[in-house]
């Protein structure tokens, strides 16, 4: 508890964690508000839809993690943490736990703050929960982000540069992700393997496959567990290579 305690203050004793946390809440829930209020007659507005944003919230949440990672490696403070506890292993652990936590409830907060906004400001759509689908678009939030910060707290524990892991991460977010469906006949083959396609899958809504005529490889729940397997697989190599480094 102690470890956990201590990762917790590390965590929040700068500002850039605060920063990140708020715009991962705040971008999706103003963009879904501007999103309803412009939406002209044809644009149907769905529970998917009240999601859409929540995926720029989700690579803001990667940022914190990776941030979390990597500043410890930067100011020494990961060696000091090391000398109060007998190995390694558990205080790379307990990051994981604390990011794992915090995004969780930045998920909750993005998912459940978009929905509500678009309820507010379009009273007339139907946009009740009446289904598991609907909640689990919703509520979905709340485990893509906590796992996109198991994988940020991965790649920044396997890179150690906070430049070169906010480097990679963005550009794979923002730029590759996207540009792998342009690549003829390779691209839709691709992009239904790439992670962020499949969590925006799990909790997303049907936007992304019916948008960009993808088919998806699996349905909600297998892209759940794969997108889960690639980010827990990142964060334990990455704990891996922290521990041999540093031993």
């Amino acid at each position: 508890m102690n470890v956990l305690r201590a990762e917790r203050i590390k965590l929040f004793s700068t500002r850039a964690p605060w920063w990140c946390g708020a715009l991962s809440v705040l971008a999706p829930i103003g963009f879904t508000a501007l999103f309803f209020l412009l939406a002209g007659p044809e644009i149907t507005a769905t529970v998917g839809n009240t999601q859409l944003a929540t995926g720029n919230g989700r690579t803001v949440a990667l940022v914190l993690a990776v941030l979390a990672a990597t500043s410890d490696a930067n100011w020494g403070t990961l060696r000091l943490t090391f000398q109060a506890v007998p190995t390694r292993v558990p205080a790379l652990l307990a990051k994981g736990a604390v990011v794992f936590v915090v995004c969780a409830v930045l998920g909750l907060l993005a998912g459940v703050g978009s929905w509500g906004v678009a309820t507010l400001v379009s009273p007339d759509a139907d946009l009740s929960l009446h289904s598991g689908a609907d909640w689990r678009v919703v509520l979905g939030q709340t485990v893509t982000f906590a796992l996109t910060g198991l994988l940020g707290v991965g790649v920044g524990l396997l890179l150690r540069s906070t430049a070169l892991a906010l480097a990679l991460v963005l550009v794979w977010t923002q730029l590759v992700e996207g540009l792998v469906l342009l690549i003829p006949d390779v691209g839709p083959a691709v992009y239904p393997w790439l992670p962020f396609f499949a969590a925006g899958q799990f909790a997303g809504g049907d936007f992304t496959r019916t948008a960009l005529h993808v088919t998806p490889a699996f349905g909600p729940w297998g892209y759940l567990g794969y997108f889960g397997g690639i980010c827990v697989a990142f964060f334990i190599a990455g704990v891996l290579s922290a521990d041999r480094r540093d031993a």
